[in-house]
């Protein structure tokens, strides 16, 4: 007789063995243990998100350190820019030339004009500098000079429109013509003041800005020459070459014959009469130089 049902004894599974009678693994428990190895500060179970890349390089004391460099590298090379720009070109001088106001502009136009009311052409300085343009309307300027070089060469553009002879090659030519004699007077006129030995605080930027207001009259004379045709651009044209010639002798004067004008009479010699005749030939240069940088633009 068979003895009592005999039970089958059913191995306990082993933590690393799956259930024989189970068609999928259980991976809930797994999951916990990862999640929970990643607790969040508070304590509430949620997983730390991981850090991104950026922060994981700036907390790196090697990337600070790099990065402290790399300024300090970009720190020298902008000095280093500035100081071999400032060598060829003057920035620091040329701010100067260009700290006008309206009123400077207003005043500086009318004198350009009108230059036979103006009485004191002294230019005003304070301890040994001259004063900004915008304080004394004696003192040269770039502003003027650059804004009327534009403006001319936009008015010769529409000067040749309307006559039906507009190209950009032709424009182009018109204004490197400007520039070239703007740079033939400049360079010629530096080569008489070191033949005649002349000791003069005129600077090359100054003569540029002094021959530059011809640019004002030739703008006027187009202009004039557009509206009312020939008779109109020679009569302003006319009044500006004699308004540009005494502007440039009562200017270029106290510049030039600084020791004459220091006495308050004129001091005999030849070489005070060369540097009469060389303030007289640049004042002439400009009338000539308006006529031919524009009787071509009106017809």
């Amino acid at each position: 007789m068979p003895g009592p049902a005999s039970k089958r004894r059913i191995p306990a599974s082993q933590p690393g063995m799956a259930d024989p009678h189970q068609l999928f693994d259980d991976t809930s428990s797994a999951q916990s243990r990862g999640y929970g190895a990643q607790r969040g500060p508070s304590g509430l179970g949620y997983p730390t998100a991981s850090a991104s890349p950026q922060e994981a390089f700036l907390s790196d004391p090697v990337s600070n350190m790099a990065m402290a460099y790399g300024s300090s590298l970009a720190a020298q090379g902008k000095e280093l820019v500035d100081k071999n720009i400032d060598r060829f070109i003057p920035v620091t001088k040329l701010k100067y030339y260009f700290a006008v106001d309206t009123l400077y502009v207003g005043k500086k136009l009318g004198l350009l004009f009108f230059p036979y009311l103006h009485q004191d052409w002294e230019v005003q300085y304070q301890q040994d500098t001259p004063v900004a343009p915008r304080f004394d309307v004696n003192a040269p300027d770039l502003y003027i000079p650059a804004m009327a070089f534009i403006t001319y060469i936009l008015v010769a553009g529409l000067a040749l429109g309307t006559q039906d002879r507009f190209s950009p090659d032709l424009l182009g030519l018109q204004a490197s013509s400007a520039l070239a004699w703007l740079t033939l007077e400049v360079l010629a006129i530096l080569l008489s003041l070191y033949l005649l030995t002349v000791n003069t605080d005129l600077t090359t930027i100054d003569l540029v800005a002094f021959l530059g207001y011809k640019y004002v009259g030739m703008i006027g004379g187009v202009l004039m020459g557009l509206l009312f045709g020939k008779i109109g651009y020679y009569l302003v044209l006319g009044w500006c070459c004699i308004s540009i010639f005494v502007f440039m002798i009562r200017t270029l004067r106290l510049k030039i014959l600084a020791e004459a004008a220091a006495e308050g009479v004129p001091v005999r010699g030849a070489r005070n009469q060369l540097r009469m005749y060389l303030t007289m030939a640049v004042a002439a240069a400009q009338p000539l130089l308006m006529y031919w940088l524009t009787f071509h633009l009106v017809r």
